[in-house]
């Protein structure tokens, strides 16, 4: 695997461990953890990008990585739109306005879940549940 990879796949670990110990405290920052979803979901899509030479531009609209990987893959094809909804943790929480309850909060990690697992099959890197696994 290309060292670049394991960098995206290292940043999108730490936003994965990050979320999952906020997520369990008793009065998580649900914005918060909407925004460690986001974010650990768009970086695995890029490990796979960059792993397969696919260029990219900064995005947070994971349904359109999702669309450069070239039907890679099927299995998160049924969750396009709730990755479309889960982009706009990548910038909209960020702001005032809208905000994010325990119930967004518990969605976004579960679609950042799917994503990180695919991914992490596809890159060959071992099917793990536990934070902060890279290798």
């Amino acid at each position: 695997m290309k060292r670049r990879t394991l960098e995206w796949v290292e940043k999108a670990e730490g936003d994965w461990a990050a979320g999952q110990r906020e997520l369990a405290v008793p009065q998580a920052v649900c914005h918060v953890v909407c925004f460690l979803a986001q974010q650990c979901a768009e970086l695995y899509l890029k490990a796979f990008l960059e792993e397969h030479q696919i260029p990219f531009e900064k995005t947070h609209r994971l349904a359109d990585l999702l669309d450069l990987t070239g039907g890679a893959f099927p299995e998160l094809i049924p969750l396009r739109s709730d990755m479309a909804h889960l982009g706009a943790f990548g910038t909209a929480v960020r702001y005032p306005g809208p905000v994010a309850d325990l119930k967004a909060a518990e969605d976004a990690m579960a679609i950042a879940h799917d994503v990180r697992a695919a991914v992490r099959k596809k890159l060959g890197l071992p099917d793990s549940t536990e934070q902060g696994v890279t290798a």
